[in-house]
């Protein structure tokens, strides 16, 4: 279990203040033009901070539909060829075109031949369709062979079957992009492109230059720390993160391009999980071509911008199965942990009404999953006369804390009636630490990832707390913790931390307070 938050150590460069508020920095000439040519957003900003985190499906131009359609009609176009002019023994049902696509379109998605290109060219991509067409066939005479040998298919029947194939994909594939091609240029998607100074600038410059890659620069992202380097044209250079979240929606942004990888530093980190929360599709544009991102995978063959080597970043695939088990999971095991602990809480409560009077659980408002407010219960751990405030810290020590809830909050027992709010699925496990809706409001201004926590449900424990990140410690580093255990998040990792959890706890209870 864990203890709630205290005042932060602010470790971002806008410096520290007293009582955990930060001290703003003057700004920018590059801030103060951003803010000049991005007007604000309408309506709250609450609201469409709330509603920005949910992941959002946008509808794809390129999509994988018409090359599906490809890749199947040229296996179907074989099976027919393939039936017309061989031998009456040796030619295959038409009805095995159907088993034959779809085999033919895993074998496709296995050598990323279905991932987002800026450049595409079937001419490229001809190697691996004639690769997976033997490969496909070579299974298929295989098949047949053995289950009916009078219809096996002759070496040169099959060597047709793979080049046929080959070819009317490649010429299916050609089409495609083709007519993706003149689509992109009497439509161009709107991008942003991200990176330091005058490296983002040329990229801009050649996406603006060549329209056939289907994306009109609106903006520039700049992550530099200095001022923007280089002829930015009349493009707004974007400084602050409010600036960037304001140009993706008021100019409907589906791209984003990187001019170098987006772990270099925490706030491009920040920036991908924006552009991804937003629906963005989103690239690294290799400026020196011999960037590699770690954690993402990439594409091959290697796609272009212009002479940048180019890779789409790939997120995470969703993993709706295994969220649906964390939840089946929290809730079995926060019903075994309250019958578990019905004699411990039964005990915790008794104390905190001889001791401090009544009014054993104490209420209160607490941010959870996309930012939905819920009512977060405890143990009351301050004296009757005090008011716990809800723009207020509360810090071990604090005078206003009997001794009985003193142990509470230093034992985390205090916690103990958050199990039901598992069980009603208000909040996880394991997962970032719940706020109140007043701190939220100001860390997210201060900290451009800790929005970002609210991706996940909220736990009672996490990463952040099995770490020490609890009490009077950095804002800053939980906010990391916290994403970084949502972007590589699993059930293992899941387990994993309640049993350092437990382990802690015991630790305590052993060692004494």
């Amino acid at each position: 279990m864990t203890m709630d938050s205290a005042p932060a150590r602010h470790t971002g460069p806008g410096g520290t203040g007293p009582a955990g508020s930060a001290v703003a920095p003057a700004p920018s000439r590059t801030a103060r033009r951003a803010a000049t040519a991005i007007h604000p957003p309408r309506g709250p900003r609450a609201g469409q901070a709330r509603s920005a985190l949910r992941p959002q499906r946008v509808r794809r131009r390129d999509g994988v539909l018409p090359l599906l359609t490809a890749d199947a009609l040229a296996a179907v176009l074989t099976v027919t060829a393939l039936s017309a002019t061989a031998l009456p023994a040796a030619a295959l049902p038409v009805a095995a075109a159907a088993p034959l696509a779809v085999l033919l379109a895993a074998l496709h998605a296995q050598a990323g031949l279905y991932r987002p290109r800026l450049a595409p060219s079937a001419l490229l991509e001809l190697p691996a369709l004639a690769g997976r067409s033997a490969v496909l066939w070579c299974g298929a005479a295989t098949v047949v062979a053995a289950v009916e040998p009078a219809r096996a298919l002759g070496w040169s029947a099959l060597l047709a079957a793979v080049c046929l194939q080959a070819v009317l994909a490649c010429a299916g594939r050609g089409a495609v992009n083709q007519f993706r091609r003149r689509n992109r240029v009497r439509r161009p998607a709107s991008a942003l492109v991200v990176g330091p100074g005058g490296g983002a600038a040329a990229v801009a410059a050649a996406l603006h230059g060549r329209p056939e890659y289907g994306l009109r620069p609106v903006g520039l992202a700049d992550t530099g720390t200095g001022p923007a380097e280089g002829d930015t044209g009349t493009l707004p250079v974007l400084a602050t993160h409010e600036d960037i979240r304001r140009a993706v929606i008021q100019n409907s942004v589906r791209h984003a391009v990187f001019t170098r990888p987006p772990e270099a530093d925490e706030r491009t980190a920040s920036l991908v999980r924006l552009f991804h929360d937003h629906g963005c599709r989103l690239w690294l544009a290799d400026q020196a071509g011999t960037a590699k991102v770690t954690g993402m995978r990439v594409a091959d063959p290697a796609d272009q911008l212009w002479g940048y080597a180019v890779q789409p970043l790939l997120p995470r695939p969703a993993r709706a199965l295994e969220r649906w088990v964390k939840r089946g999971l929290d809730a079995v095991l926060a019903l075994v942990a309250l019958v578990a602990a019905a004699p411990v809480m039964a005990a915790c409560a008794l104390a905190v009404r001889l001791c401090d009077g009544p009014g054993v659980i104490f209420r209160q408002e607490r941010v959870g999953l996309y930012g939905r407010p819920f009512t977060l219960l405890k143990f009351r751990t301050l004296r009757a006369d005090a008011h716990e405030s809800a723009t207020r810290w509360t810090v071990a020590g604090d005078r206003r804390m009997s001794p009985v809830g003193s142990f509470l909050r230093k034992s985390s027992l205090d916690e103990l009636p958050q199990l039901w709010n598992v069980v009603r699925g208000d909040m996880s496990l394991v997962g970032p630490r719940p706020e109140r809706p007043f701190f939220v409001a100001k860390f997210s201004t201060v900290h451009p990832g800790y929005e970002a926590r609210h991706r996940m449900p909220v736990g009672i424990t996490g990463l952040a707390q099995i770490n020490g990140l609890r009490g009077d410690t950095s804002i800053e580093d939980r906010a990391r913790f916290d994403n970084h255990y949502i972007d590589t998040w699993s059930l293992w990792q899941d387990l994993w931390i309640l049993a350092r959890t437990a382990a802690s706890f015991f630790r305590f209870r052993l060692g004494g307070s």
